[in-house]
């Protein structure tokens, strides 16, 4: 899962968007990069550790007052450097070839799925391709829309982008300005607490220890966070209040510690997880599932829908789909009722048949 650190601040904010990155380790990663304004824009990637962009970062001297920074989960295009993010734009009669920074720098969580034909329509306008991603289109479609107001042509561009995204984008012409868009996958602001100081990310353990105020952006949402203040507008572009909520979240959930690697500290931890998740539970009940509706009033009562039908289907990916194939096992030995296991990416491209009686279940 790719994850999502951006900033702005009256310090050097580099060391902060890489720590922000080694706290996203536990999601897995191919690659890594962080983009500064400095001067310009300087970029610095790598297909390694976190811990050698942050050699590569302090080698080349990189720092910067405004800066975005991604770990990448390879979805269009191999993991190499020139696949990794952040990605610049590259304008009409410019070479994708060189060093050479463009105008826009962009990071991307989630899925383009109308990137192809929107790199062809770029690409007749005399946008130079440096990479394989869908990501990379956005940094254009941005840059082709930019007309002095980075937050205007994020406006832009979003209305053309189908799929999941949560992005955030820098300018070389503004200096001092983060702007982000969320449309199926999570971003959440950051309230900073001095400097001046303004956060992006995907996910609030990236920022733990950096601020507790955090704000979850909504479906549709476009951020601007700029030295000391931020705004936000929601899908139909109209100015949007979000609640600032105090998140604690602790780093240390998400150090490697004395394990090999995450996958080997997740095994490890599974017995405690499971305890801590059953802590206070007197035996597993429907009444355990009984939610709270969006409005604060309670959900349907669980055993009811239970009654009503007649199988499960789980949808999930990776060690997810592993989890939901054990879980077959078991709703079938114990339960008695018959369970589908399903890749969520590949149910998501074919025609399903829907059944009102299956009861459906997403792990992620």
């Amino acid at each position: 899962m790719c994850g999502i650190v951006g900033a702005v601040s009256g310090r050097n904010i580099v060391p902060v968007l890489v720590q922000g990155l080694q706290r996203l380790e536990y999601r897995g990663y191919d690659s890594c990069g962080v983009a500064v304004h400095a001067a310009g824009l300087q970029r610095a990637r790598t297909t390694s550790r976190v811990a050698d962009l942050l050699a590569q970062v302090q080698s080349e001297r990189i720092e910067g007052f405004t800066g975005i920074a991604h770990t990448r989960w390879a979805t269009h295009g191999a993991p190499a450097v020139h696949n990794a993010h952040p990605h610049f734009s590259h304008g009409p009669g410019a070479d994708a070839g060189t060093a050479r920074p463009g105008r826009i720098a962009l990071v991307h969580n989630g899925i383009i799925e109308n990137h192809e034909s929107l790199r062809a329509a770029l690409q007749a306008k005399g946008y130079a391709f440096a990479s394989q991603t869908d990501t990379e289109v956005i940094a254009h479609l941005i840059d082709s829309h930019y007309d002095g107001d980075l937050f205007e042509a994020v406006k832009a561009s979003v209305r053309e982008l189908h799929g999941a995204f949560a992005i955030a984008a820098i300018c070389r012409d503004e200096p001092h300005r983060v702007v982000g868009a969320r449309e199926g996958s999570p971003l959440i602001l950051g309230v900073g607490k001095g400097e001046g100081e303004n956060f992006l990310a995907s996910d609030a353990m990236a920022l733990a220890g950096v601020t507790d105020q955090i704000v979850y952006l909504e479906e549709g949402d476009i951020v601007d966070i700029q030295p000391g203040k931020y705004w936000i507008v929601d899908r139909a572009h109209k100015t949007a209040t979000r609640p600032v909520r105090t998140v604690q979240a602790h780093s240390g959930a998400a150090e490697l510690g004395p394990y090999r690697h995450y996958m080997q500290k997740e095994i490890f931890e599974q017995p405690r997880a499971i305890a801590d998740t059953l802590e206070g539970v007197e035996g597993i009940v429907p009444e355990l599932f009984d939610g709270i509706g969006a409005d604060g009033a309670p959900g349907a009562a669980a055993w009811r829908v239970f009654k009503e039908i007649d199988k499960v289907l789980i949808l999930a990916c990776g060690t997810s789909y592993y989890s939901g194939c054990t879980a077959k096992y078991w709703l079938e030995a114990i339960a008695k009722i018959p369970t589908q296991v399903e890749i969520a990416s590949e149910y998501r491209y074919r025609e399903s048949v829907p059944d009102p009686r299956t009861l459906v279940v997403t792990i992620s």
